[in-house]
């Protein structure tokens, strides 16, 4: 076939497009695969009890609250005392189990889902797990369309995917797009590594499947970015994998047990990694080990780098978590770790979560101050010892901007125990500690922020 080169003018020579190069100019033709995977996917209607401040706000209008607070009693007929609500779900099986979200069917006191024939079938939640946001369904019947999984693993960045489900209760909706990104991490969740797409999802899709090129789901639509409620370019969907093993767990016991090895962490950036003389950002800083934890036993220590765990590399924090939270309790895991220039193999056994709590990331620094280093300083005190659990330490007070500490990104209030190897006491100790750097090199300090423990690398320029 020839097409027109139109940058070139009206008369121009055509370029000639192999068979090939026109089927990739061509959009994804989904219409085979939405007909035959549309009935496995069906919409969750859900009745939920309204909470005393849902029904406040329908009693009260917002104007008479905001001057008069909630106090104000308006004589009026009896309200609903529940409301409903939608989204999607799938068959995983042919005798009646259905993946969704969390959220979907949270606090439900009736589910109902709706198959493509228009049929209504009443289901019941075997378990639901609030931190995957990840819910299991069963209803009554057999031979019912299952659907396939993919492997995640083989998912590319850049592959067109397929999403089926009841946006706004529209029943059956398709939306097509592309994976833009995995391993996402979101507002310091560490239990999903969320598939990104630009996918259009909306309110009502939560719970329903992410296809691949091959019929096959590779993700639970989850969620997504927006400022205004609607789509924005940004979706997000829960891996296959992990929503498969959380329904293991559900379908077995009716919760999820998780490991646990008590080290809080953050991501390597580019000055930390030039501070562990490391060829790029790479693996996952312990900033924060709990006493008698598997990570204390084991002889983890807060500064060490994390590199690979089972003899896998760890690019970055998201990984290790993902890693962690899909290893089952009592499994002894090989960790490779960084300290003092050296690479050294740490063998440590993970236990059962306490309160099912995974392993948490600590909160990256930001700005701060110190003196020479553009910042003003106090000591502790006792109390604030005590508070923090800690022997000895300064406070940030204030930061100038521009300076060494502020483009470190150490802010006020930031808790600062130690710098490089040095431990800090006090402000004579902090000031003696600082007056060793020489320019040119990056140190790391290691301090509090809001009870999270973090170190940042601080270039001295």
């Amino acid at each position: 076939m020839k097409i027109l080169d139109l940058k070139k003018g009206l008369f121009a020579a055509t370029v000639t497009l192999s068979a090939a190069q026109l089927q990739a100019a061509n959009p994804v033709d989904f219409s085979n695969l939405v007909e035959k995977v549309s009935p496995a996917v069906v919409s969750v209607n859900v009745v939920k009890k309204m909470s005393e401040e849902e029904l406040l706000q329908q009693q009260v209008p917002e104007i008479l609250r905001r001057f008069f607070g909630n106090q104000v009693i308006i004589p009026q007929p009896r309200m609903p005392q529940e409301k409903t609500g939608y989204g999607s779900a799938f068959f995983i099986s042919k005798d009646g189990y259905l993946l969704t979200n969390h959220h979907v069917v949270e606090d439900a006191s009736k589910v109902t889902i709706t198959l493509n024939d228009r049929r209504e079938i009443d289901a019941t939640v075997v378990g639901s797990d609030e931190r995957t946001d990840v819910a299991l369904l069963k209803v009554q019947g057999a031979n019912f369309p299952q659907l396939s999984t993919g492997d995640v693993d083989r998912l590319r960045v850049g592959e067109p995917v397929l999403a089926i489900g009841s946006p706004f209760g529209f029943d059956y909706s398709a939306s097509a797009g592309i994976v833009s990104a995995k391993m996402r991490n979101m507002m310091g969740e560490t239990a999903v590594p969320f598939i990104q797409t630009d996918v259009a999802l909306n309110p009502g899709n939560s719970g329903g499947p992410l296809f691949n090129q091959r019929g096959e789901v590779v993700g639970v639509n989850s969620r997504i970015f927006s400022g205004t409620g609607g789509y924005m370019g940004l979706s997000f969907s829960i891996p296959i994998d992990v929503a498969m093993e959380v329904a293991e767990q559900l379908k077995r016991n009716g919760k999820v047990t998780r490991s646990y090895l008590g080290v809080s962490l953050q991501d390597i950036d580019r000055t930390l990694a030039e501070s562990y003389k490391l060829s790029k950002p790479e693996g996952s800083l312990v900033t924060r080990v709990e006493p008698n934890s598997p990570a204390a036993q084991a002889g983890l220590r807060p500064g060490d780098v994390i590199l690979k765990y089972n003899g896998t590399s760890i690019s970055r924090t998201s990984e290790l978590l993902n890693y962690l939270n899909r290893t089952a309790p009592k499994q002894r895991v090989q960790l490779e770790v960084l300290r003092d220039d050296k690479r050294r193999q740490i063998a440590a056994t993970l236990v059962t979560a306490p309160d099912n709590t995974p392993a948490k990331t600590a909160t990256p620094a930001r700005p701060s101050k110190g003196p020479i280093l553009g910042v003003t300083i106090r000591n502790l005190t006792p109390a604030e010892l005590t508070g923090l659990e800690i022997k000895g330490g300064v406070v940030i007070q204030d930061i100038r901007p521009g300076g060494i500490a502020a483009q470190a990104r150490i802010m006020p209030n930031d808790v600062i125990t130690q710098v490089n190897n040095a431990p800090i006491q006090d402000t004579n100790g902090f000031i003696e500690a600082v007056s060793e750097l020489k320019k040119g090199t990056v140190a790391r300090v290691t301090l509090i922020r809001q009870g999270q423990r973090a170190i940042v690398g601080m270039r001295i320029s």
